[in-house]
């Protein structure tokens, strides 16, 4: 029996719904690409220990949002232009939408992201993403209601009849 069986299966399984995460976070395709195969590097070494306790995917998704929110100068983002970045010639109104939000994410601190992106797109529990960030629930309450409050701010067109659920379908 080798001490990797059934990692390969996970990955198989699982690599969707954490690259969608990894790239929910960095907002960037090969940001997350770079976050998820780091983060994947560090989870078969504990395989073993991670599969015997039964639940390798909270450890992983906590391993996602613990090692995006410390790549904090590789995620640093320089422009070497005053013009924002062109990101295509599409302008229907589904693509203008999750432009929109990309943008408005960017503009929340590192945390508020993680919070917004477990608890929106993984619809985790309060207590389930305070266990992901390794926080209270309280503090998870109270980063979610200042992340809520700072996208109103950043982009009210993203507030009314459409909510953060209907932009769930948000893949690199």
């Amino acid at each position: 029996m080798d001490r990797h069986d059934g990692f390969r299966e996970f990955v198989l399984a699982r690599q969707q719904a954490l690259m969608r995460t990894a790239y929910l976070l960095t907002g960037d395709a090969h940001l997350a690409e770079d976050l998820l195969q780091s983060v994947l590097i560090n989870v078969v070494g504990r395989w073993p220990k991670l599969s015997a306790d039964g639940n390798p995917e909270a450890y992983t998704r906590k391993a996602l949002v613990n090692q995006y929110i410390s790549w904090r100068r590789r995620l640093q983002r320089e422009w070497p232009s005053a013009d924002p970045p062109e990101y295509g010639a599409s302008h229907d109104e589904e693509t203008v939408d999750r432009i929109m939000l990309r943008q408005a994410l960017d503009k929340l601190t590192r945390k508020q992201r993680a919070v917004i992106v477990l608890r929106f797109w993984e619809d985790l529990t309060e207590t389930q993403t305070a266990e992901a960030l390794g926080c209270s629930v309280g503090n998870v309450k109270s980063q979610t209601h200042r992340a809520l409050a700072r996208l109103r701010t950043v982009a009210p067109e993203l507030a009314g009849p459409r909510s953060l659920y209907e932009f769930q379908e948000v893949t690199p």
